[in-house]
């Protein structure tokens, strides 16, 4: 405080001293006249300034002559480091400078002229926590890879820079398409920091792509914990997971885990079309047929879809159209003039071969909204009641080329799939597969394709070929008659 104070003093009485001086050589004409114990000088204004900048030069230096000497003094007073301490704020200084100076660089688009700097204030700071990162960021942008690498490497030898380290080699072997080993990464950054918003994104997203669910749903848990994830999606993601969990467990012939898991996942998720169409079966396989009915018709009271309607059609799958039609009235009785019900009792219709009642039950669907189903459902209408070839064909034209109606849609990028799964093939978000309208196609259906069951009519049995016509006996000629006849 008192060396602050004796700087503060000493710049005032120079500025003061450069006033003063500076009006007695504006009055005395160009020249000063100066008297030191009856000696007399007389300075011209080069002289003047020539002299005041040696004045401030000699100004400085005391300053950091007193600096020293205080040093010292507290040097031999007893305090062993006073010597060092004051060497150590210069090259701290410095340090600091050459810091401010590469994060400006790098911010400024320099990575070059930052690496450069950085490697300064790393020698003179000797603070890795600092200048390491700095370093590492540095050198990536400039395209030292091997150096950010090594960079990161030695901030993991330290406790309070280990989870900084483990996140760089993460989001350089992301860079480097290595997702193996930025999945064990991201574990890691996981296990120091639970909490941490992105490493939670990156570790549920790299664990969703190599079909890990089950420590996806543990991620997606801490992710509720942390806050950073609202219950209703939590609940909604955790079904999703869940389902693809039954699926890989089904694809591993595991029949029992498959129908446990389906079932949990319809239970956290009522209205997720994929987890109760799976769950149904899961019942259908140990024969609890009212169950299965129960969750197919909950599902289909929140939103009609085409794979609940197989789903249900599987549960007694060896039953006549008739009975099939009577049974579904569970279902058609829900939403009566929604387009998918419609649709669905008019496939039923034409597979009892009602085909009357399946055009009144079509109704306008495939004039207000025509779509490759309706139009085809239309087409076996027309083909049931007799119409003519050129009629159906037509139809079956404008099926061809209508849109292809409601579809599996990624709410990010709209691709298309053909069937729903958990994270979009395309752009990989996860959890954005939606039943909605899609681009105009004229590719065919998926859901089309398999309720072909529903909406094709039996074929007729073929009329037994009939024995081919015998040929008349050959007639002997007449003169081989009358000689027989004599």
């Amino acid at each position: 405080m008192l060396v602050s104070l004796t700087k503060v003093i000493l710049f005032i009485a120079l500025v003061a001293a450069l006033a003063i001086g500076a009006g007695i050589l504006a009055e005395t004409g160009g020249a000063m006249r100066i008297t030191v114990a009856g000696w007399e000088f007389t300075i011209g204004p080069v002289q003047a300034v020539i002299l005041a900048v040696l004045l401030l030069l000699a100004v400085w230096l005391a300053l950091r002559i007193l600096g020293l000497l205080g040093a010292v003094i507290r040097f031999l007073n007893g305090d062993e480091t006073a010597i060092s301490r004051y060497f150590d704020r210069n090259r701290e200084r410095k340090g600091y400078r050459a810091l401010s100076e590469a994060m400006l660089a790098l911010a400024s688009g320099e990575p070059r002229q930052a690496l450069f700097r950085a490697r300064s204030a790393e020698r003179l700071l000797r603070k890795p926590e600092l200048t390491t990162l700095l370093i590492a960021q540095a050198a990536e942008a400039a395209g030292e890879r091997k150096e950010a690498t090594e960079a990161y490497k030695a901030l993991l030898a330290q406790d309070a820079t280990r989870f900084v380290g483990v996140r760089g080699l993460m989001q350089q072997k992301l860079a480097e398409g290595d997702r193996e080993l930025a999945l064990k990464l991201a574990e890691k950054a996981f296990q120091l920091r639970p909490r941490h918003a992105e490493t939670q994104d990156i570790l549920l997203k790299l664990q969703s792509d190599a079909g890990d669910w089950s420590g996806a749903r543990a991620t997606l848990g801490a992710k509720l914990k942390a806050g950073t994830l609202p219950k209703d999606v939590y609940r909604r993601r955790d079904a999703v997971l869940a389902l693809q969990q039954a699926r890989s467990v089904i694809d591993e012939s595991a029949s029992i885990e498959a129908r446990e898991a389906a079932i949990e996942a319809n239970r956290l998720s009522p209205d997720l079309v994929p987890a109760a169409a799976m769950a149904a079966r899961g019942y259908v396989g140990k024969g609890e047929h009212r169950n299965a009915t129960r969750v197919l018709k909950k599902a289909w009271e929140v939103m009609p879809h085409p794979d609940l309607a197989a789903a249900f059609a599987a549960i007694e799958p060896q039953e006549t159209p008739q009975e099939r039609l009577k049974r579904f009235r569970t279902l058609t009785a829900l939403h009566p003039d929604h387009d998918e019900t419609r649709m669905l009792l008019a496939e039923l219709l034409v597979a009892a071969e009602d085909f009357p009642e399946a055009r009144r039950a079509l109704g306008d669907v495939p004039t207000r909204h025509p779509t490759q189903r309706s139009l085809a459902i239309l087409a076996s209408i027309a083909r049931g009641e007799g119409a003519e070839d050129a009629a159906v064909r037509e139809l079956v034209a404008k099926a061809i080329a209508a849109p292809r109606g409601p579809q599996w849609v990624c709410d990010h990028c709209h691709a298309i799939h053909d069937g729903w799964q958990p994270v979009c093939d395309n752009c990989g978000s996860f959890d954005t597969l939606s039943w909605r309208e899609p681009p105009a196609t004229a590719a065919a259906s998926p859901a089309l394709a398999e309720l072909l069951p529903l909406i094709e009519p039996r074929p007729e049995p073929e009329p037994e070929a009939l024995p081919p016509p015998e040929e008349p006996e050959e007639q002997p000629p007449l003169d081989e008659i009358a000689r027989r006849a004599t």
